[in-house]
């Protein structure tokens, strides 16, 4: 087994090699996904400016449990709908570094069932 530092180091690496290639823009913004282990934020940003346009996490939606399914299914709605209300409707989804699986598809899952695009 990997110890949790090292795992962390290599998800970093994963990361900046994804970010190699992909951009957000005005048009386009990036999706971005962070795993805890008690909790899962989402954020959307502008990279041609360099700022974050909005955010949502368990952490600060008063949700009981974030390191479960449900709760990145709660989160992926939540990021959707702000986005919708900005007039954002497509996205980059940069999952950062994580596999596609668990918390982080259903978080995208979500997400594309509350009207993103990506």
């Amino acid at each position: 087994m990997i110890p949790l530092r090292q795992r962390n180091v290599i998800r970093q690496r994963i990361h900046f090699r994804i970010r190699q290639k992909m951009q957000g823009t005005a048009e386009r913004p990036r999706l971005n996904v962070y795993r805890s282990l008690n909790h899962i934020y989402a954020q959307i940003v502008d990279d041609a400016k360099g700022e974050t346009i909005l955010s949502a996490s368990t952490l600060a939606s008063k949700i009981k449990t974030g390191g479960n399914v449900a709760a990145a299914k709660e989160v992926g709605k939540q990021v959707a709908e702000r986005a919708i209300e900005k007039g954002i409707k497509r996205v980059v989804f940069d999952r950062g570094g994580y596999l596609y699986h668990g918390r982080v598809k259903a978080l995208a899952d979500a997400a594309r069932a509350a009207g993103l695009e990506f």
